[in-house]
């Protein structure tokens, strides 16, 4: 037989383009079209329809960026579709979709006349079905721009509503009544379904072969001048293939529906809410129609929004919830990133998220789900267990630009030895439709071949929003069982995880963190996002602690709905695109906005707590959150006077080599650029500066990915890069507090300018660096450098709970690509009797890598082999032009401090410190504040007091072992309580892990490296 294989499917291709496709629909006829234009941000359905309605024409334009136009579309169905067999009449609307996939352009809400909401309308689901002869439908029409351009990452103006300017962006091309042809529909899916197959069959493939020539007999048989008149028999055709079952070895396939719905990205927090209520108005639709589909949603602050918004909707999602078909994922508030927020904030994502799924539905789900997050921190999978969660999902390592990760269904380890079972989907994608290609995919990826045969597929479109469509269930349905393809099976993320870990008897392990080479740049973007976190996290901490102290010292109220509604605000700046700063100006102006609202709110808090515990006066009081003592004010309470210390003197003194800062523990010499040149440990008689290098070194690196923007830092930014080394003006700092000396550094580099004080306080071993940056340059990272002569083969960096240690050389691949990591306020590089650390106050990015330093050198270059030793770099600023074109343009503070001498715990103590300054409030009449808690060992460190979620009025504590180390603490309380107990995360009792005593007095713990432990005091 002659192969004309070829000439086969350029004969299908252009059948289904030009006939087929066409033929979905048998006839349409015009609706009348009216409309009104919202004049500014989106309205309800009722007030939109309080308004006159004008005519409107097809073909007319709509829509200014992040405009809404209502548009009323009636008419009556022809009476001559009355009755005919194999047909459905549908709406079918067209607002002026693009190639772009749903979600990034124009979306429509379509309502009926009474207001209830029926379905979204996106590019890829255009249709609203009729019931009856009349039509009356009202489509909320949002003009979203679409910024991503097909990800060409050009800037634009659009991100901005004040820049995005007023031109209509889109056409109304298609408002008509459509009568389906439902046999033509199904014999369009089961091409697709049949062809999709047999393009990844192999070339010799009998399967693949007999497919083509069934679908040559199928084209044969129709008429191209009657489709529909002979679709059943082109079915026919293909009924024999496509009922040949599945191999009985073809991998298994979950396919799970799914709509990642960004909480915020490429559009704002608002139309996020929008978003959510379109789609998941499509997913009751095909409930309706499909009893077999489940879908499946995480984040309870988007249930929350419909709850809030949608009230009418979110009740129809309880239904579905009840009914099984609807399923909520993930236990947290939103998708978050796990690079950045706190540990505490990190708990919170999934006491608030966990909470909202119970009290609403009553269902508590058990797999987290973070399917697009930027790497996942070594400290979750103790946080999921902590949770009473049992698995894990994601399939963002498949974006590794260096390393294929090794698994796909694995135990992942967490840094104090906690597992979760774990699956990343083969099919590589969180937005499937279930093609041919995709299934392929995902069969063939699968790396846990020969020990288990299983894997996730979450179907529907995602990222903007637009979820699984009736194409997507069809292929589900046709794929089920079919010779050649993996088995798909429609199904919930609990049904696979139970069936993937059941035939999985012995899975791998993956220990530490999921770090993801790629999206590197996320760790600096949007510096002010991430300092408004940062600080967010601890005036939240200093909140709930003076309250909870205030609510048992003084009767106080606790303020529970203020302190909620912080949170969950926190909570939500932590969504993945967000905290990371690679969502549009828009975005990052209203975070700012919202950090500044927290702020206010909780340095109210804080006020009324310390004058309900204190009473009037005038009296002075020093307030100390921290968990460790200082300057006399004891851990998690107040003094009114710190006490005194051993009379010691910082000096400070210019010199023909530079200014000189010196105390008892360290001399530092500040050069004529504003360098260090020497910093000196008394103590243990150590250079911490290399010869020839200097400190405190400013580099400005050219910062032009080759994609992703704001997301990427790519490798040549390492050796293109600009010493930043002369110095506008140095000068003495007069006006310090006692005991304190330091000097005032002023650069100015490109349009941009700095200030920088560094000091020295009497009794520190720290050098403090606080700069404050007036920021203006394009495509460029702004790096502190800090050259150090310590000889360290790896670096401890501070995450959630704990601290992880990554190797500074770059042996493996896997080392090489982890050139910019995450750390919170430490990190610290050190040989066996002597160390540095480098904290921060609302600094991420870093990279500490291995130097070769030599004498003639001004800054350090990396290579080898000779002195070997260590540079600390922070990452402080980038510029990006995408999606935000000023990003970080502006004035920016950043503290820093470097400390010498230093071991792990000085490094957890210096972190505290920077994050968590001493308070002073005046005008109180007491003047100490005693702590509710002390605890005997530092490694144990006290990181949240508050009142318990149920209003009883119980105390919960939160504490973990930070110095990585076994740890015997006693912990011991200053209030009644009738007992103590430990609890998950959710504040429910479980068997002691830690406690190994109590008494009247308080209890006693033996915690393992890292281990987290929640305790809840009841009250008397």
């Amino acid at each position: 037989m002659h192969d004309d294989s070829a000439l086969i499917e350029a004969r299908l291709n252009r059948f289904v383009r030009e006939r087929l496709l066409p033929a979905i629909y048998r006839a349409t006829a015009p609706l009348t079209v009216t409309a009104w234009t919202v004049p500014g941000e989106p309205v309800s359905f009722a007030e939109a329809i309080a308004h006159p309605f004008a005519p409107f024409v097809v073909g007319e334009a709509w829509g200014r960026p992040w405009g809404t136009v209502w548009f009323h579309l009636t008419g009556l169905v022809p009476p001559t579709w009355a009755g005919l067999a194999d047909t459905r009449i549908e709406v079918v609307i067209d607002l002026g979709f693009t190639a772009a996939v749903p979600g990034f352009q124009a979306e429509g809400t379509a309502y009926s006349p009474d207001g209830r909401l029926l379905k979204g309308v996106e590019s890829l689901n255009r249709t609203v079905s009729v019931r009856g002869d009349t039509i009356d439908l009202y489509i909320e029409a949002a003009a979203n721009p679409n910024i991503a351009a097909d990800f060409s990452f050009t800037p634009t103006l659009l991100g901005d509503l004040d820049t995005a300017g007023t031109t209509p962006l889109y056409l109304l091309r298609q408002a008509d009544v459509a009568q389906r042809d439902t046999q033509v529909w199904h014999l369009v899916q089961d091409v697709f379904a049949l062809d999709g197959l047999r393009r990844e069959l192999p070339v010799a493939s009998p399967r693949r072969a007999n497919i083509l020539r069934a679908l040559e007999r199928c084209l044969d048989l129709l008429d191209p001048d009657d489709v529909s008149g002979t679709a059943v028999v082109g079915r026919a055709a293909l009924a024999n293939v496509m009922a040949s079952p599945a191999n009985a070895s073809a991998h298994r396939v979950h396919a799970v529906g799914h709509a990642h719905i960004d909480s915020a990205w490429l559009w704002p927090v608002r139309e996020t809410v929008r978003k959510v209520a379109r789609t998941w108005s499509n997913v009751l639709d095909l409930i309706d129609r499909y009893p077999d589909f489940v879908f499946a949603a995480s984040s309870a602050q988007q249930y929350a929004w419909l709850r809030d918004q949608y009230p009418d909707l979110f009740e129809r999602v309880r239904g579905a919830v009840a009914a099984g078909n609807f399923v909520p994922v993930g236990g947290m508030w939103v998708e978050s990133d796990t690079n950045m927020p706190s540990g505490e904030a990190l708990a919170r994502q999934f006491v608030v998220g966990k909470g909202f799924f119970l009290r609403e539905f009553g269902v508590e789900p058990l797999e987290v789900w973070l399917p697009d997050s930027f790497g996942y921190s070594a400290a979750l999978p103790q946080i999921v267990r902590a949770a009473g969660s049992r698995w894990f999902l994601t399939q963002k390592l498949s974006w590794n630009d260096t390393n294929v990760f090794p698994h796909h269904s694995f135990l992942w380890e967490g840094l104090d030895g906690s597992r979760v079972f774990t699956h990343f989907p083969p099919v590589a994608d969180y937005n499937a439709q279930l093609s041919g290609l995709e299934l392929a995919r995902a069969e063939n990826l699968y790396s846990e071949k020969g020990a288990a045969n299983t894997s996730l597929v979450p179907f529907g479109w995602g990222d903007g929003g637009g979820g699984p469509t009736e194409e997507m269930i069809a292929a589900a349905h046709r794929t089920a069982s079919l010779e050649g393809s993996p088995t798909v099976e429609l199904s919930s993320p609990r049904r696979f995880f139970e069936a993937a870990e059941a035939e999985y008897e012995a899975p791998p392990v993956w220990s530490g963190e999921l770090y993801l080479e790629f999206h590197r740049g996320t760790l600096t973007s949007q510096a002010r996002t991430k300092r408004g976190n940062r600080r967010s996290e601890h005036l939240l901490r200093e909140a709930e602690l003076w309250a909870t102290t205030a609510s048992l010292r003084a009767g106080a109220e606790y303020p529970r709905a203020a302190l909620d509604n912080a949170w969950q605000t926190v909570l939500l700046q932590q969504f993945h695109d967000i905290l990371p700063g690679s969502s549009i100006a828009w975005v990052h102006q209203e975070a700012e906005r919202e950090y500044a609202r927290v702020a206010r709110v909780l340095e109210g808090v804080i006020e009324a707590s310390v004058r309900a515990l204190c009473g009037a006066g005038s009296g002075a009081i020093v307030l100390n959150a921290g968990p460790y003592a200082r300057a006399g004010v004891p851990a998690l309470g107040g003094s009114s006077v710190r006490a005194e210390v051993t009379p010691v003197t910082a000096t400070i003194a210019n010199t023909p080599d530079g200014w000189v800062l010196a105390n008892r523990h360290v001399v530092v010499t500040i050069d004529t650029d504003g360098l260090f040149t020497l910093v000196y440990d008394r103590q243990n008689h150590r250079e911490v500066v290399p010869a020839g290098a200097r400190a405190n070194l400013l580099t400005l690196h050219r910062d032009t990915p080759t994609e992703w923007d704001a997301w990427d830092l790519d490798t040549p930014h390492s050796r293109l890069f600009e010493a930043l080394t002369a110095a506008e003006s140095i000068d003495r700092i007069d006006e310090l507090p006692s005991g304190r000396v330091g000097v005032r550094v002023t650069r100015r580099f490109g349009g941009s300018s700095l200030t920088e004080e560094i000091t020295l306080a009497s009794d520190s071993r720290a050098i403090d660096l606080n700069f404050s940056i007036d920021w203006h340059e394009r495509q460029k990272l702004l790096r502190l450098n800090f050259p150090l002569d310590v000889h360290a083969d790896r670096a401890a960096s501070e995450i959630q709970f704990g601290h992880i240690f990554r190797p500074t050389h770059a042996n493996t691949s896997w080392d090489a690509a982890r050139f910019e990591t995450v750390a919170h306020r430490w990190v610290h590089v050190g040989e066996p009797d002597f160390g540095v650390a480098v904290a921060n106050d609302s600094t991420y990015g870093h990279a500490i890598t291995r130097t070769v330093f030599r004498a003639t050198d001004a800054a350090p270059r990396i290579e080898t082999p000779a002195r070997v030793g260590t540079t600390v770099a922070l990452s402080l600023l980038r510029a990006p032009v995408f999606p935000d074109p000023a990003t970080d343009q502006g004035r920016h503070d950043v503290g820093v401090s470097l400390r010498v001498g230093a071991s792990i715990p000085d490094a957890v103590y210096e972190g505290y410190r920077l994050n968590l300054p001493l308070r002073t409030v005046t005008g109180v009449g007491a003047i100490t504040v005693e702590p509710l808690f002390a605890v005997d060992n530092p490694a144990v460190v006290i990181e949240a007091v508050k009142l318990a979620e149920d209003g009883s009025g119980d105390v919960i504590v939160r504490l973990y072992e930070a110095h990585g180390i076994r740890a015997l603490a006693r912990i011991i309380r200053s209030f009644e309580a009738a007992e103590a107990y430990e609890t998950d995360l959710l504040e429910r009792r479980v068997a002691p892990a830690a406690v190994t005593a109590t008494d009247d007095a308080g209890l006693t713990l033996e915690l393992r490296p890292f281990q987290l432990v929640t305790l809840r005091y009841r009250r008397t």
